[in-house]
């Protein structure tokens, strides 16, 4: 590490969150002593995304892991790819670090995202790439979500929540420094603008170059809300928020397998190759959003409430990339083992949609059996257009590259998405209590009618449901089983010209949860344990008769085993284990070939772990440092599982010092600098993983 880099960690900045301000409880002071740090919602016993409510995790029949705003404080995440880290059954980066999406997965299946409750716009990619600083937590709700989101696949959904207003004044201001030249300064305030008024504004800017050669990632982010009591039980928040993002020489791996996960006679290819065009390349993102939520109170057992947002997404890029090392006699072996062809891949999109969901909660008693009813009715329209093109660019040399090649004009576009969506859901759910036992019922009906720009429009009509029971002792412990349906959409038609059906999905979970209910005032816990199976069916396979066409012949099956504990004792000890194994098969096809293979990109095992000890008394009081452990296991890159890449274990370190108004910390994930390739998907498409960043920050909190 150079002087500046040393610099920057001594004069960085960290992501600190109100969370992490001096506990002014007289309480929690007698119990634990003088108390400096605390992080009262770093484990998170409740999640409305599994019930679009506030039902506590240990009554709902369904794995969910909510990641805090305390958390992704400690371990200075800003994305999503990086907050499921410690979560079971998910992983991010996928493609290695990209500056422009994140790629994650819950339960082998590419999960849609959502934004407080309501599915962001959604095109070529299933999520957004929204900056993680504007969000309080992010809930990765496991197994179909269908009975209450509508269209989603058998694996999942996750849902960033925004920070929201509050009536008590606070806030910090951060600055942060850290390798590959970055630099971020940040903010966020709240507090009453009068008595019945709050408001927030969340705003960011950062500036880095990253672990790719002359890739170089600008983003500005800014998020305002306001809340207004409008009476004693009426409440309405308006929440917005603004993104720019600005690449240029976007590249991200495309690299030969030969020099990267194969042995190459010339050597090993850089982790900071880049086979782009340097002052041509460039990714430029703008999005917004705005909307709000609603809440009003009728009386103590029936209330509504109303979340509406506005989405609009705009995509401008080019890049040149990669394809392979020359074999011009296609004898499978290089002709020089570093000539690479390239491709010239301009793409556009355009997205806006605007989501409503409103729904009713009723609470009622009917003897023995306590019952809390939801009535919901959700609309979403969608238009959706994106383009892209495909031509030749010169050769690149992999070990000695040259940049400013003469480049032809883009050629035409051709549309990739032209079609607009309007989905209407009708769904309800109840919760029996009848002593210890928690019955949970849903269902939910959703019709889909697609208008692509050219040709018929399409109707799709779905129910699904969830049906499971708890059983709740008295020191938390929550055995359950439950079993639950998805649904999701499949854009074109057959040969014959028959219109795909939606991909359906079933799901059999048992598990038991646990949480802190029996430990007393200085612990806080939350466990589950959980093995399931799921089905996906009508899934798209190669027409084995007529070439470019698919047919629905084709079903996997995902079996797994989750483990994930988080705690933290006594303001002092954080710790979180997650643990997954998980175990997939192409169970049906049109392809002999891949029949019985496992699916992409799915690691066979996880396993993490991370402790975090803060001193609360004595001269060390407010200094902190952790540790954390990240294993993954092998995975396939492809479908058909010709490239297979190896298990890693990667290290993170956390140092901080905390007093009343400032935070001092250092963050370091995999610090041991592993370098890995986290996927190849052919002999061309080969990424690395996310070496070593280390972070320095300071921040000053209100």
């Amino acid at each position: 590490m150079d002087a500046r880099h040393a610099l920057f960690l001594i004069a960085g900045a960290a992501v600190s969150g109100p969370g992490l301000a001096q506990d002014p409880s007289a309480a929690t002071a007698d119990a634990l002593g003088p108390v400096v740090v605390t992080a009262e919602r770093y484990v998170s016993r409740a999640g409305s995304v599994a019930s679009k409510s506030d039902i506590p995790l240990v009554e709902m029949p369904q794995s969910v892991s909510v990641v805090s705003r305390d958390m992704i404080d400690l371990l200075n995440w800003t994305s999503l790819n990086e907050s499921v880290r410690y979560s079971a059954g998910a992983t991010g980066e996928a493609f290695g670090p990209d500056e422009r999406y994140d790629w994650l997965q819950v339960r082998g299946f590419d999960p849609v995202q959502f934004i407080d409750g309501v599915q962001a716009p959604i095109g070529s990619v299933n999520n957004t790439g929204t900056d993680l600083y504007g969000s309080e937590s992010v809930e990765v709700l496991k197994g179909p979500a269908s009975v209450l989101y509508g269209q989603s696949p058998p694996g999942g959904i996750v849902n960033m929540t925004s920070r929201r207003p509050r009536d008590v004044f606070g806030g910090e201001l951060e600055l942060q420094g850290g390798e590959y030249n970055m630099w971020q300064v940040a903010g966020d305030l709240t507090g009453p603008l009068s008595d019945r008024v709050s408001g927030r504004i969340t705003a960011l800017y950062r500036d880095r170059e990253t672990q790719v050669d002359f890739l170089t990632s600008k983003r500005l982010f800014i998020s305002p809300a306001v809340s207004f009591e409008l009476g004693e039980d009426t409440r309405l928040t308006l929440l917005a928020n603004y993104q720019d993002d600005d690449l240029e020489n976007q590249t991200t791996g495309f690299l030969p397998a030969y020099g990267t996960q194969l042995p190459n006679p010339l050597g090993r290819v850089p982790v900071g190759r880049n086979l782009g065009e340097t002052g041509y390349n460039f990714f430029k993102r703008e999005q917004w959003s705005a909307g709000y939520d609603f809440s009003h109170s009728f009386n103590d057992n029936f209330s509504l409430q109303q979340n509406l947002k506005y989405f609009d997404v705009k995509v401008d890029s080019r890049a040149i990339y990669g394809t392979g090392l020359v074999d011009a006699d296609f004898d499978g072996t290089p002709d020089d083992f570093r000539t690479v062809t390239r491709a010239d891949f301009p793409f556009n999109e355009r997205i806006d949609s605007l989501s409503v969901d409103t729904r009713g909660h009723l609470t009622f008693d009917t003897g023995s059996v306590e019952h809390y009813l939801i009535m919901g009715l959700d609309y979403r329209d969608y238009d959706g257009f994106s383009e892209f093109g495909f031509g030749a660019a010169p050769d690149i040399d992999l070990f000695d590259p040259v940049y400013d090649a003469v480049l032809a004009p883009p050629g035409a576009l051709f549309p990739f998405i032209n079609e607009t969506r309007e989905q209407i859901g009708l769904y309800v759910q109840e919760q029996l209590k009848a002593g210890k036992f928690v019955l949970t019922l849903n269902g939910r009906n959703d019709w889909v009618d697609r208008k692509p720009a050219v040709g018929d429009s399409q109707d799709d009509e779905e129910f699904t449901y969830r049906v499971g029971l708890n059983y709740v002792f008295d020191n938390g412990l929550s055995p359950y089983i439950q079993t639950a349906t998805s649904f999701q959409p499949v854009s074109g038609a057959t040969f014959g010209g028959v219109p795909f059906e939606p991909t359906t999905g079933d799901q059999v979970e048992a598990g038991i949860k646990w949480d802190d209910r029996a430990f007393g005032p200085g612990v806080r816990m939350f466990a589950s344990l959980s093995a399931y199976e799921i089905v996906q069916e009508n899934v798209l396979t190669p027409d084995p008769v007529n070439l470019f066409f698919s047919v629905q012949e084709g079903e996997v099956e995902v079996k797994g085993i989750e483990l994930e504990v988080a705690a933290r004792i006594r303001e002092r000890l954080t710790f979180n284990l997650a643990f997954t194994s998980i175990d997939t098969e192409v169970t049906e096809t049109s392809d002999p070939a891949v029949l019985g293979n496992e699916l992409v990109a799915v690691p066979d095992m996880l396993v993490s772990a991370l402790a975090d000890y803060t001193f609360q008394e004595g001269p060390m009081a407010g200094f902190g440092m952790g540790v954390g452990l990240r294993y993954r296991g092998q995975m396939y890159g492809d479908g058909a599982n010709q490239w297979r890449s190896d298990s890693v274990t990667v290290y993170d370190a956390i140092l901080h010092y905390d007093t009343r108004n400032w935070r001092f910390a250092v963050n370091a994930s995999n610090f041991t600098d592993e370098i890995f390739v986290d996927r190849c998907s052919s002999a061309a498409n080969c990424f690395y993983g996310t070496r070593r960043l280390v972070t320095g920050s300071v921040t000053r909190k209100f």
